[in-house]
């Protein structure tokens, strides 16, 4: 009796420590949205070189699904958003999801997290929002009905599903959401032992306000703590903020012990001439020291959550050229379209900082205080130039009025002239709604005035 004994306490202790080390493995993002990547089989060799612990799909492709099999690597898969209401409505519609995108590979693919939806709370189509906890339900009971115990249902959020950040004790979540979604979502992910999985971004917090966040806070080298005089933690940089900002909402509506997890988070390597920080240093320091951080032994955790494992999946694997709005988008990858590491990092964590190569110096540390237009980018296709030009000029406000026959601004009459002043008029007149200057890669940011001396944006 005593030897059975003994060898129950050993294996639960293995099982302990075999559980603390794949959970505080790093995880990558596999976003596809790119027509120049590496094909799924060459992906999953590069996953598997670089010790990621962890993959996030956006979806549950089968030909990536069945490429994980017999790996260590334990996966996320994607319920897509347009699914959410079928499923929410139906359990024999969430069995056969489960039928076709778990049951299909699993155990030999080792899915450990399905998740609803991705940033649902943060699209304006609020019909799907009171799905969302119903479809997570399905799942579950799905997942239970076949006696699967290992795989945990979530679903990724922004921060935006946040009111106030800022001190971290503030946090608390959107009025709009707080009774009707954001109750009955920790109502599940506490009586399930899930996680509330959030979209970090240091990044996007600090270059929205780099006059009154330090970049070195953000980027884990600050040399000066910030004390929140609510709880009185102090804080050695802006992701334990930002995290704790949503322990301490999800504190408020009772429910103080649900795990986090990081579904996404990163810093981008290039962006717009406005976008501020978007570099490779910064980078490569911030995805660099995030890894030590959070594969840290023992675990580091949060002020408000000392010692606690947070699971964290980088964002992204690669660059994704077909992404849509600023630059930034199509550049939080770790690795080229080709393939090739923008710069070194060790997802284990174990690679002393000091041995990397030197880094390129940052250029674009500071806000660029000058005037910038939006010009036809080199290459543009002169048929794709003229439906955007035409969609530039549709928007009304007169935003190509100068444009017309017999105004200032019609000669020369070339579709590239037009556009390159229809697209820096538009940006213009609707940046502040958001608007961008892409046009599906036909623009790009530039210092210099495209207009003529006679004609002025």
């Amino acid at each position: 009796m005593a030897t059975a004994l003994l060898t129950t306490i050993l294996l639960s202790s293995f099982l302990v420590v075999s559980s603390a080390e794949i959970s505080s493995k790093i995880g990558v993002n596999y976003g596809r949205i790119g027509n120049n990547l590496p094909s799924p089989y060459r992906t999953i060799e590069t996953v598997k070189s670089m010790n990621a612990g962890r993959i996030k799909l956006y979806d549950s492709d089968p030909e990536i699904l069945k490429l994980l099999s017999g790996t260590n690597i334990h996966v996320s898969v994607m319920v897509q958003n347009n699914d959410i209401i079928r499923i929410a409505s139906s359990q024999a519609v969430a069995e056969q999801w489960v039928q076709d995108n778990v049951l299909a590979y699993y155990p030999n693919t080792m899915i450990r997290f399905v998740l609803v939806g991705n940033e649902v709370l943060s699209h304006q189509d609020r019909r799907i929002w009171p799905s969302l906890v119903p479809a997570m339900r399905r799942i579950k009971n799905s997942l239970n009905t076949h006696d699967i115990k290992n795989i945990k249902v979530g679903t990724p959020l922004a921060m935006d599903v946040l009111q106030s950040t800022f001190p971290p004790s503030s946090g608390r979540f959107r009025p709009d959401i707080t009774d009707t979604v954001m109750a009955p979502l920790l109502r599940f992910l506490n009586g399930t032992k899930s996680f509330f999985f959030i979209d970090v971004y240091p990044y996007l917090a600090w270059s929205a306000n780099p006059k009154n966040i330090s970049l070195d806070f953000a980027l884990f080298r600050s040399r000066v703590n910030q004390t929140d005089h609510g709880s009185h933690l102090v804080y050695t940089n802006l992701l334990d903020q930002m995290l704790d900002s949503v322990i301490f909402a999800m504190r408020k509506l009772g429910y103080p012990d649900i795990r986090l997890a990081i579904a996404e988070t990163g810093w981008p390597t290039i962006g717009d001439i406005d976008q501020v920080g978007a570099n490779i240093n910064n980078a490569a320091t911030y995805n660099r020291k995030l890894v030590q951080k959070m594969t840290a032994k023992p675990p580091l955790g949060t002020p408000a959550r000392p010692g606690s494992v947070t699971p964290t999946f980088i964002f992204s694997l690669y660059d994704e050229n077909q992404k849509t709005g600023p630059t930034t988008e199509r550049h939080w990858g770790l690795l080229r379209s080709n393939g090739t590491p923008i710069y070194e990092i060790d997802l284990t964590g174990k690679r002393p900082l000091s041995s990397y190569k030197p880094l390129p110096a940052a250029r674009n540390n500071v806000p660029y205080k000058g005037k910038v237009w939006c010009e036809v980018a080199p290459g543009a296709d002169a048929m794709n130039l003229s439906m955007a030009l035409s969609y530039a000029c549709g928007q009304g406000n007169q935003t190509c009025a100068a444009l017309n026959p017999g105004r200032q601004c019609y000669e020369p009459v070339s579709v590239f002239w037009h556009a390159s002043y229809a697209f820096s008029s538009y940006w213009a007149r609707f940046r502040k709604q958001g608007a961008t200057c892409y046009f599906n890669g036909l623009a790009r940011q530039t210092r210099a005035n495209p207009s003529k001396f006679y004609c002025l944006v």
